[in-house]
């Protein structure tokens, strides 16, 4: 059974860091287009970064220079360095598989709130 499951969410200070991480199981995120997105309070959810089968990424503007997705294939998990968190970075964030529209897969998401 294909399952996502995120984690490193959390509490942190403007212009701090958190890593946030995404295990999978039953699925290969190596064959995956897998990404990042988030909904903050009232918003729609939005894509954050990308990284598809060939490891090329892909990030959304305003996280261009302080987030950086990664993908270990040996431990089978995903990953998003956020640096230099801004209080516009707090939201739901969610991890997402992508083999076709058939097998597309999320994590229940992890909450990030940036405040001080």
């Amino acid at each position: 059974q294909a399952q996502l499951v995120e984690s490193g969410g959390g509490l942190v200070q403007p212009g701090g860091s958190l890593r946030l991480s995404c295990a999978a199981s039953g699925i290969n995120l190596r064959l995956a287009t897998v990404a990042w997105y988030r909904q903050a309070p009232g918003k729609q959810r939005e894509s954050v970064a990308t990284i598809y089968t060939d490891s090329s990424t892909d990030y959304a503007e305003p996280v261009k220079g302080r987030f950086a997705i990664s993908r270990d294939n040996a431990l089978n998990t995903l990953y998003l360095q956020m640096d230099n968190l801004k209080l516009e970075d707090t939201a739901v964030y969610f991890c997402k598989a992508y083999y076709d529209v058939d097998h597309t897969y999320w994590g229940p998401g992890t909450q990030v709130t940036v405040s001080s």
